[in-house]
């Protein structure tokens, strides 16, 4: 355990290296930071942490920068992720309150995390195998046509007009109605297929053509889009400080294009909602990657699912953390808080 003189002095030198991207000396942190210590005591914690492998001297005769392990004990020791002000939380609400229907919500929500971090932001769509059937509704349109409309709890709606094998009455479709809510309402969508075979035999013989016209048509509706998995935005916002990337910017941008890295990178978010994970340069699986950082959190809930997907940013190592933390974390809580209050058109 670092003393805790030495942990402010790191805190010190990741806050000035953020803020500057200058290499940091004892005399700018005595001067700026407001370490109650003389230059010389700075100088041995500096030594000491350099020791250790938290900092490093890029250059000799320069000051010290925050290596991936200084960054990790920084983010680790932070006691609370800092809360957005009052007029950040407004203007959150406000923009994503906006939307007409999921997708809208989720590409709002993405090009807003880029304005606010001024980094890569990265949404997935929620995640079928979490997603469960709010309800679905049954409506007669006329000539033996009826309309059915499945809702489910991450406000993705799906409808599909089906023609009836007989002429139907209003207690048929009340009927169909209660058989398909009671059968699928509540499940998760992998369960549907299932439930919705056992269906019609579960229905009044003379019931049973309507029930598998309309489970059939059903199966169509829950079967995902794979190709519509992940929304990007902020990408060029990585090019405004190309020295953060003394590898290569060039194979950070290749490897932001390939959406199996994105899925990877968010979708591995294990951390539910009002949780905020943090992955540091080495500690990407990805080669490309080891000179960025990944702020992520889970986004929605449901009974015993966990988040329905991820939502975070990718950016360099040298970034204001606190900040990047508690962003993610409130566009996380709104977009699955407006998820949750209402069925979104999809």
């Amino acid at each position: 355990m670092l003393e805790d003189r030495r942990l402010e002095v790191l805190r010190a030198i990741v806050e000035e290296f953020v803020s500057t991207n200058e290499p940091v000396g004892s005399k700018a942190l005595t001067e700026r930071r407001g370490l109650a210590v003389s230059p010389a005591t700075v100088r041995n914690d500096m030594a000491a942490l350099e020791d250790e492998g938290y900092i490093t001297q890029p250059h000799t005769s320069a000051g010290r920068v925050p290596t991936d392990k200084g960054y990790r004990l920084f983010v680790d020791r932070l006691s609370t992720v800092k809360p957005l002000s009052a007029a950040e939380r407004r203007a959150i609400e406000n923009f994503l309150q906006g939307a007409v229907d999921t997708e809208d919500v989720l590409r709002r929500s993405v090009r807003l995390l880029a304005q606010l971090t001024r980094q890569v932001a990265v949404v997935q769509y929620p995640v079928l195998s979490r997603s469960a059937v709010r309800h679905v509704e049954v409506v007669d349109i006329g000539n033996d046509r009826l309309l059915l409309v499945l809702i489910t709890d991450t406000g993705r709606v799906e409808q599909r007009v089906v023609d009836a094998p007989a002429a139907v009455d209003d207690d048929a479709v009340a009927e169909l109605r209660r058989l398909l809510n009671v059968g699928i309402g509540g499940h998760l969508l992998v369960d549907a297929p299932s439930r919705l075979a056992d269906l019609p035999d579960q229905a009044a013989p003379l019931l049973r053509p309507l029930v598998s016209v309309v489970t059939a048509s059903l199966l169509e509706a829950v079967v995902e889009r794979p190709e519509e998995r992940i929304v990007l935005a902020g990408t060029a916002n990585l090019t405004r400080h190309p020295a953060d990337f003394p590898g290569s910017l060039h194979s950070v941008l290749e490897a932001l294009e390939e959406q199996v890295v994105l899925l990877k990178l968010v979708g591995a978010a294990a951390a539910g909602p009002g949780t905020v994970s943090v992955s540091i340069g080495a500690e990407n699986d990805l080669a490309e990657l080891r000179e960025t950082s990944v702020v992520r959190s889970g986004y929605g809930a449901g009974l015993d699912r966990g988040p329905l997907a991820g939502i975070g940013i990718v950016g360099p190592t040298r970034m204001d953390y606190p900040n990047t933390m508690a962003q993610v974390r409130a566009v996380a809580k709104y977009v699955g808080e407006l998820l949750a209050g209402g069925p979104l058109r999809r």
